[in-house]
């Protein structure tokens, strides 16, 4: 595993339909970067510090995924995994198989 990986994705919901995996810090850092400065307050300044701690190897890479998760969840925009992922979705018939 990438050292700066998340064990686990987070899930962030971006507008109504749009739902974000952010699962490394390079993500997350990305995502908080292009937060609006508008709505940048000291809870989303804390996040990104820590990202970028993470990132550099001052803290661990899971301090930095659990404050992201605090983080969307105090936005209200934290996701719970989906309940069906891409894989698990049957393929359609014939998938390249040839029929007998």
């Amino acid at each position: 595993m990438h050292p700066k990986m998340f064990d686990r994705p987070v899930y962030l919901r971006e507008r109504k339909d749009l739902v974000l995996e952010i699962t490394n810090l390079d993500d997350a850092i990305d995502f908080l970067e292009e937060w609006s400065k508008g709505d940048r307050d000291i809870i989303h300044d804390a996040t990104l510090k820590t990202c970028y701690l993470a990132h550099d190897g001052h803290k661990p890479v899971q301090v930095a995924r659990d404050a992201l998760r605090s983080f969307a969840k105090k936005k209200g925009i934290l996701v719970k995994a989906p309940a069906v992922l891409p894989w698990m979705i049957k393929a359609k018939p014939g998938g390249g198989r040839i029929s007998p």
